[in-house]
């Protein structure tokens, strides 16, 4: 089993990397999260990997930190959830974010995630809540909590293109500012520190 890889970074995808080490490229598959914070193309690079054997199918699932890489063989225990939703699901959030969603029974949360529905979410909470370790550093609560408007800008930036990430985070600065609460207010303030 392949367990990690360290050469040069020849191509590089939102989902998908190839990495060369002596003298063969292998193709490994990777989170959103992964992809943004990798090195330039023909940089050395090293990643935990993850060999995902089915009949038909040899796979690599790569990760950057070792949290991430723990978090995607978790949700693969859950039913329903394999190799390539895993590595869904950890693009739609973050793994600290995700692990405090699934500590926190935040079912709501984890439904926005591309792919997830209640049903899948309920079996996450249920099956990993006593599973997950707390992450180095966050509480057990860090899960923010939006009104229904904060959700529909939310909603909107990430319509707009936006990563979730940072929408949300901007999205936190709108909120803490507290001038605005009207939808339109609050949406093009978080557009402009978007923007900047």
């Amino acid at each position: 089993m392949i367990a990690h890889l360290r050469g040069r970074l020849l191509t590089k995808h939102p989902n998908q990397v190839v990495i060369e080490t002596g003298g063969v490229g292998y193709e490994v598959n990777i989170s959103v999260p992964t992809f943004s914070e990798l090195p330039a193309s023909g940089s050395e690079v090293a990643l935990l990997i993850h060999t995902h054997v089915r009949e038909d199918l040899i796979a690599l699932y790569g990760f950057l930190h070792p949290a991430e890489k723990q978090l995607f063989e978790k949700l693969m225990t859950v039913s329903g959830i394999g190799a390539k939703l895993a590595i869904t699901i950890l693009s739609g959030m973050a793994a600290d974010e995700m692990a405090g969603a699934i500590r926190g029974n935040d079912v709501a949360r984890l439904t926005r995630i591309p792919g997830i529905g209640k049903k899948t979410a309920e079996r996450m909470v249920l099956e990993l809540r006593d599973k997950l370790p707390a992450m180095v550093g966050t509480p057990a609560t860090a899960v923010p909590v939006m009104n229904a408007t904060e959700e529909d800008v939310l909603s909107a930036l990430v319509n707009l293109g936006y990563q979730r990430p940072a929408a949300e985070k901007i999205l936190t600065t709108v909120v803490k500012n507290g001038k605005s609460s009207s939808f339109d207010a609050m949406f093009r303030e978080a557009l402009a520190g978007l923007s900047k």
